[in-house]
């Protein structure tokens, strides 16, 4: 029998972890060992609500693991890196890759010349309905794509961690919370890189919560086969929404239309005591069908999860993104 790899948490600060974790317990072939976080009253209470052993510091969990899922705040995830990186452990990094371009860069070399492997977590290329429409682009039955309208909207996400509208901490706002998903589907799909993008942003949304951060944005790219793309990435759902937010897309071949809702796997749900429907999700999941990709490439297996290197374009991205903002001018994305 084939012996069970051992995977931790490193940093517990994004509220993903609290999903991974019960996606990590399920895995056949693995184990969860359990976290590690420098945040003591943070590492406390998550150690608490899911009876997780917490490691005593970062070093100690790196000794124990075969892969880590990096959840911390976006600025802190090449620290995370380089510390794996040089303990041979693979990763799992949560999205974004880095908050900067350089760092991205930094990233997926310290794991290439360490061997190690470096995953993004990138979900959405295991989500079902997405998979769905990923198999019409690739057999033509759309024709030639022309156009895709992609948006990943959401609440503010302040009141579920802080950090995220701290601009030091998670790097920006919506553009660096909620275009990197989106930019990696259209990537995966169309097979195509972007080469220009412009964008526009605004602090018109949650203004009173999150006034040092872009809350609302438009990043329009340009593919190098001339595809053109659209991703609203704004905070524009109000904290009453039966849920956090959504992703969908309309893509437009010369042969048809699909639109893509990707959390449309669910039931509206309503009860007395409360005046608004809730959301219960029925369908697939696809943070467990990631984390399970990622131990097949610990093994050395095949994966078709996204690789740092994904990453790395996504942020790039984003990096472009902002760089318009600031000029008002369409910008190249760096190479």
């Amino acid at each position: 029998m084939t012996q069970k790899l051992r995977i931790g948490i490193l940093s517990v600060a994004h509220l993903h972890a609290d999903g991974y974790i019960g996606g990590l317990r399920e895995l056949p072939d693995a184990e969860f060992v359990g976290f590690a976080d420098e945040d003591h009253p943070r590492a406390e209470q998550f150690a608490r609500l899911h009876n997780a052993t917490r490691y005593p510091s970062y070093a100690d969990l790196l000794a124990s693991v075969d892969g880590v899922v990096i959840c911390a705040e976006n600025a802190r995830h090449l620290p995370l890196i380089e510390q794996a990186a040089a303990a041979g452990v693979g990763i799992l990094c949560e999205k974004p890759l880095t908050t900067s371009l350089a760092d991205a860069k930094t990233a997926v070399k310290l794991c290439a010349d360490a061997n190690v492997v470096l995953k993004t977590a990138f979900p959405m290329r295991f989500n079902a309905p997405a998979l769905e429409i990923y198999g019409m682009v690739k057999r033509g039955d759309l024709g030639t794509v022309l156009a895709i309208n992609g948006t990943n909207q959401g609440e503010c996400p302040q009141h579920h961690r802080a950090w995220f509208v701290d601009p030091v901490l998670a790097g920006g706002g919506a553009i660096t919370d909620h275009t990197v998903h989106i930019a990696d589907m259209l990537r995966w799909m169309l097979e195509r890189e972007p080469v220009e993008v412009y964008a526009e942003a605004n602090h018109i949304l949650y203004r009173e919560v999150a006034p040092h951060v872009e809350t609302g944005g438009i990043v329009s790219l340009t593919f190098d086969d001339g595809t053109i793309a659209t991703i609203d990435c704004s905070w524009s759902k109000p904290p009453y929404y039966p849920t956090w937010g959504g992703l969908a897309m309309d893509i437009i071949g010369s042969g048809g239309l699909a639109t893509l809702n990707a959390f449309d796997q669910n039931l509206t749900v309503y009860r007395h005591t409360q005046r608004r429907g809730t959301y219960g999700y029925w369908g697939s999941n696809a943070d467990r069908a990631m984390l399970l990709d990622f131990t097949a490439a610990l093994r050395g297996e095949e994966s078709r999860g996204a690789s740092g290197q994904d990453g790395l374009r996504a942020v790039a991205v984003v990096a472009a993104a902002y760089e318009s903002v600031r000029t008002g001018e369409a910008v190249r994305v760096e190479g």
